[in-house]
Parts: C-alpha cells; structure tokens; sequence
C-alpha cells in the first residue's frame, strides 16, 4: 500500500523559510516522479513544484520559481520541499503526491493533478504578515 506523508508545515513570518518533507512507502520510490500541490481555503489546488523520478528534472509554477526548490532522497524515500521568501498568498495546506506512471516525466505536463494517483494528507503552511 503506498503511503505519502508530509511533514515540516507550520506558521512563519512573511520573509521566512520553511522546508516540507515527504516520507514515501510501498512504492519503488526512484521510479515514480513527484510533485507538491497546494490548496488554500476556498481555492482549488494548485500545482507548486515537480521532481522527476531520476531528480535531473524540475519544474516550478511561476509563482514560486526562485523561492521554492524541490529535492529527493532516494536513500531515504523522501522529498523536500524548501520554501524561502514565503509570502501571505503561500499560506495553504500542502501536499505530495505520485505520478501514476513509473518511469515517466513531462516537464509542465506535470501540473495536471491528473498525473498523480496517491497524495498524502497534506500539512499547514501559514505565513503572518
């Protein structure tokens, strides 16, 4: 049973930095790319960053490219979120999730909620302003 769980969430201050993690389990982990939505309330999810299963690919949303970098850990089934120069509008529930294909990697195709079929429960990212 795949198992997606994040972590790392809390409140900052406008400014500050943040770094989510993502424990995964009951999947070859270094087949499957991964990616990191956000949902604020009221809101519909959104995409926020991608890492392909080999992590030589990224790709970011515009709203968060040169603020956020996402990293993975195969030794240890993880992968990170770093969130630096956080700002109010980033305030959400995040969430990791997999790619349905293993193997597979498509730069911006990677932003369609879609491609991903297990997601973990989320974590609570709010910044004060």
């Amino acid at each position: 049973q795949v198992q997606l769980v994040e972590s790392g969430g809390g409140l900052v201050q406008a400014g500050g930095s943040l770094r989510l993690s993502c424990a995964a389990s009951g999947r070859t982990f270094t087949t499957y790319t991964m990616g990191w939505f956000r949902q604020a309330p009221g809101k519909e999810r959104e995409f926020v960053s991608t890492i392909s299963w080999s992590g030589s690919g990224t790709y970011y949303a515009a709203s968060v490219k040169g603020r956020f970098t996402i990293s993975r850990d195969a030794a240890k089934n993880t992968v990170y979120l770093q969130m630096n120069s956080l700002k109010p509008e980033d305030t959400a529930v995040y969430y990791c999730a997999t790619d349905r294909r293993p193997i597979y990697y498509s730069g911006s195709g990677q932003m369609s909620t879609a491609r991903y079929d297990y997601w973990g429960q989320g974590t609570q990212v709010t910044v004060s302003s």
